[in-house]
């Protein structure tokens, strides 16, 4: 996506909601990078509200030297094609072990039947395809889990 187009989405989101500030945040998509299906699939979870949640890995997040998320930090979200739909907001961030994360954590994911079996069968398989680490996945690894609530989403007919 150009910067002109997330320079547009992000002066309609201030339209929408005022207090934003004049810099649009970072942009990113859900899901494995380039992997249009899963990051369509993952927003509109967002946008129709059974998915107020995310979980990553912490070793992809020092692999790639990115900061954790703080609470607070806006995002914009995009869709598989890289177009800007979602302004969300950070409201809470925990680090726990993959085998402490609990069934309300995978719930609010809002993905499969939102058990906590589901989502340990997909976040494992997912980090063990996906992992920007060399280490990949264990029972014991450390897990970003990170809560969000969407600030201003623009939801298009053609999505």
């Amino acid at each position: 996506m150009t910067d002109a187009a997330i320079r547009r989405f992000w002066d309609e989101a201030r339209a929408a909601v005022p207090a934003l500030p004049a810099e649009p945040p970072d942009s990113w998509a859900f899901g494995a990078e380039g992997d249009r299906s899963q990051a369509d699939e993952l927003l509109t979870l967002v946008l129709r509200g059974g998915k107020t949640a995310t979980a990553s890995s912490l070793w992809d997040y020092e692999a790639a030297r990115e900061p954790l998320p703080v609470v607070g930090t806006r995002s914009i979200v995009l869709d598989g094609a890289g177009a800007p739909r979602a302004v969300l907001e950070t409201t809470q961030v925990s680090v726990v072990s993959f085998d402490c994360v609990d069934a309300a954590h995978a719930a609010a994911e809002g993905e499969g039947d939102r058990t906590l079996d589901s989502w340990r069968r997909f976040h494992e398989s997912f980090w063990r395809l996906h992992s920007e680490n060399e280490r990949g996945f264990a029972p014991d690894m450390p897990v970003v889990c990170e809560r969000f609530r969407v600030v201003y989403a623009s939801w298009r007919a053609d999505f």
